[in-house]
């Protein structure tokens, strides 16, 4: 019998190193299953379609949505941006935990469609750790900075819809941390009363 996996939505503000730690952790889990999102902004330079994002006219999103084909979906800087619901499924009915990379708003649609699905927030540590990794990308401007810190506020304050906060002062231990959820989620009692009947 295959226990169907668990769905994990993984959040934080710009600069909380979700990719480093969800990468570290791919690396570390069997049976994970990373989601690819789906976009209709066109590729960047070495971007891989079904790889990076699944690449869809406005026409091919707009009828997922009209169909609740999607779990969220957001449209940003005139572009749509979205997490097919059928990759989803088919992987969790195959056994594998797949994580979502995703913003609150978006986190906050899929807890309400998906109530069984955890929750982890990654944080730096403090705001003054999250500004000194904002400016150290040196890739943003001064107000593009303020901004991202100001986003990182408004998305802390809804951290009570998480089951997990880990601190990211370390990406080992950051993806220690999340390794010891996942696996505690998959010994929950519930989980494991089938090897008993």
């Amino acid at each position: 019998m295959i226990n169907k996996g668990k769905l994990f939505v993984i959040s934080g503000p710009s600069g909380a190193g979700k990719s480093t730690v969800i990468a570290r952790l791919l690396k570390r889990l069997d049976n994970t299953y990373f989601s690819i999102s789906a976009t209709t902004r066109e590729p960047r330079r070495g971007e891989r379609n079904d790889i990076d994002y699944h690449f869809v006219s406005r026409e091919k999103f707009e009828s997922m949505i009209a169909n609740d084909e999607l779990l969220e979906w957001a449209e940003y800087v005139g572009n749509y941006y979205g997490t097919p619901a059928a990759p989803v499924d088919e992987k969790l009915n195959a056994g594998y935990d797949v994580i979502l990379d995703i913003e609150t708003k978006g986190a906050a649609e899929v807890m309400k469609k998906r109530p069984e699905a955890i929750g982890i927030f990654l944080f730096p540590g403090s705001f003054e750790i999250l500004e000194q990794r904002l400016r150290a990308r040196g890739t943003d401007s001064e107000e593009k900075v303020l901004k991202r810190l100001d986003q990182a506020r408004r998305e802390c304050e809804k951290v009570d819809m998480y089951q997990y906060v880990i601190i990211n002062d370390r990406v080992e231990t950051a993806a220690d941390e999340a390794v010891a959820i996942m696996t505690a989620e998959k010994c929950r009692t519930a989980e494991r009363k089938h090897y008993f009947v």
